[in-house]
């Protein structure tokens, strides 16, 4: 069993796949600061100055000034500004990700080439002969 999980391991597919998910974790840092501190901030600004991150609903029918007051208190809440903001870097992430999908299979597809078909069917006998046959060798009707 350890041989086998070894191989599994080793497999290249595997590796590549590791370092896939790495790069995406990293890269998935990277959206949500940039949603966070870039996008969402001027966003906020134009709505109002709403801060997208404190926005929250609390289910215990009390009134929190912020949302760190409302975590200390430890009362649940529906935490929509953060939601948001997830989403919006699902959005952007799920974008990227579908242009280097796209970029990649251009890259790597192969161009289908239509062969010219070999048989064809005789008009007479409706059996399947080469292209090139002059006469068909089940019927004996002339080709053209």
């Amino acid at each position: 069993m350890f041989e086998e999980f070894k191989k599994f391991l080793i497999k290249g597919n595997m590796v590549d796949m590791a370092v896939g998910f790495i790069f995406g974790a990293a890269f998935s840092t990277i959206v949500k600061s940039l949603v966070n501190n870039i996008i969402m901030p001027p966003l906020g600004l134009l709505l109002g100055k709403v801060d997208f991150s404190q926005l929250f609903i609390p289910l215990d029918g009390n009134h929190y000034d912020s949302l760190q007051a409302l975590e200390k208190a430890g009362a649940p809440a529906i935490k929509y500004g953060l939601f948001i903001n997830d989403f919006i870097s699902f959005v952007i992430l799920g974008f990227v990700i579908f242009m280097m999908v796209r970029y990649y299979n251009r890259l790597t597809a192969k161009e289908e080439v239509e062969e010219a078909p070999t048989v064809k069917k005789c008009p007479e006998c409706a059996m399947e002969i080469p292209v090139e046959a002059k006469v068909c060798p089940y019927c004996k009707a002339p080709q053209s």
